[in-house]
């Protein structure tokens, strides 16, 4: 955890910070280890402190045992000059997430305060930080990812006509929390027909069909870490000649996307490789949107692979792949995997089967 702290550190130096309080779950975890659902980090130059209510007093000496645990109880407010006073930061600058702290908070610590220090908006602090993984994390990842992976070839096992979209979801969570998850990245998509279409449609009643698309989204979390997988497949003969043209044409989009994706390119430039070849294909109105997103912590983070992320990707980062073409009334296909961006290249962390259709 020293090597994130010192980063943050230098941060907070570089904004003229004396301490600042991260209040987002997943920035309190990356930084301390500490997993409990309510509590605040205290950061300065050389302190750290986690302020908690009573569920979590153990739990933080067990957690992080290398941080000063703060009894407040339930109201920080109450407890918060006091604090923070005896963290050396009256009179100074101390910054908070302003992405997640709500009005009505913001409010309460500023009367709670009286003047005595400034607040100062930040936003994105430890989210840039947490962009480059770690080996650890890696590791967790791939532990994660292959879990999706083997669900995925289960459930191509497994699925039949006949089966509803809720039916086939719900066994996609099942396995995997039968076999290592502690819980679903995202509740699972599985769209079949004209519902494939929606992006991220909700599993229903509907039956599946042979000669269909049928698109399935899904990841899982193992040691804090997700996984996030797309497949689109037809069970059986597709009914019509757009299926096979329209998922070679996103095929196309994914391989190459993937081909050209290396560090200090932008999240726009990498976007733009797979956009183009679905542009070029008369499908421009049918990608809507971005190519891929961060995964670690929280299934959506930084950095992204967009149409409006000049940023530059930096190597390290864990970004999905993931173009898709969706035309109303008919469905559509998107073709997710993970991949680790390297300084020169992009290592493919999924390894599910990408098959147009399964033979039933």
């Amino acid at each position: 955890m020293s090597i994130r702290l010192e980063a943050i550190r230098v941060m907070m130096d570089d904004a003229q910070l004396a301490g600042v309080m991260i209040t987002e779950p997943y920035n309190r975890r990356y930084l301390s280890g500490f997993t409990g659902s309510n509590g605040v980090l205290i950061i300065t130059a050389d302190k750290q402190i986690i302020a908690t209510d009573s569920r979590y007093y153990e739990q933080v000496s067990q957690e992080t045992p290398t941080w000063e645990l703060a009894e407040v109880g339930y109201d920080f407010s109450a407890k918060m000059l006091e604090l923070l006073r005896g963290a050396e930061l009256g009179g100074r600058a101390v910054g908070f997430e302003s992405q997640v702290v709500s009005v009505a908070t913001l409010h309460s610590w500023e009367r709670a305060i009286k003047g005595q220090l400034m607040l100062v908006h930040t936003e994105g602090l430890v989210e840039t930080v947490r962009m480059q993984k770690d080996t650890n994390e890696v590791e967790a990842m791939r532990k994660a990812i292959a879990l999706a992976d083997e669900t995925m070839a289960y459930i191509f096992e497994y699925i039949q006509p006949g089966q509803t979209e809720v039916e086939v979801a719900w066994e996609i969570e099942r396995y995997m929390r039968t076999h290592g998850a502690s819980a679903t990245s995202f509740d699972p998509i599985v769209a079949s027909g004209a519902n494939s279409g929606k992006p991220h449609a909700t599993p229903s009643n509907r039956v599946l069909q042979i000669g269909e698309p049928i698109m399935i989204d899904f990841g899982c979390i193992i040691d804090g870490y997700c996984s996030d997988i797309t497949r689109t497949i037809c069970l059986g003969k597709p009914a019509d000649d757009q299926y096979l043209k329209i998922w070679n044409i996103v095929r196309d989009a994914h391989d190459q996307a993937i081909k050209a994706t290396k560090a200090d390119l932008t999240g726009e430039e990498i976007d733009k490789v797979a956009r183009d070849i679905i542009e070029q294909a008369g499908f421009k109105d049918n990608f809507g949107h971005s190519l891929g997103h961060g995964v670690g912590l929280a299934i959506h983070e930084l950095p992204r692979f967009s149409f409006n992320y000049p940023e530059e990707i930096p190597t390290g980062s864990v970004v999905t792949v993931e173009p898709g073409i969706y035309i109303p009334d008919w469905g559509g296909i998107r073709l997710e995997d993970i991949v680790l961006v390297h300084d020169n290249r992009a290592e493919v962390l999924s390894q599910a089967p990408l098959e147009p259709f399964i033979d039933r």
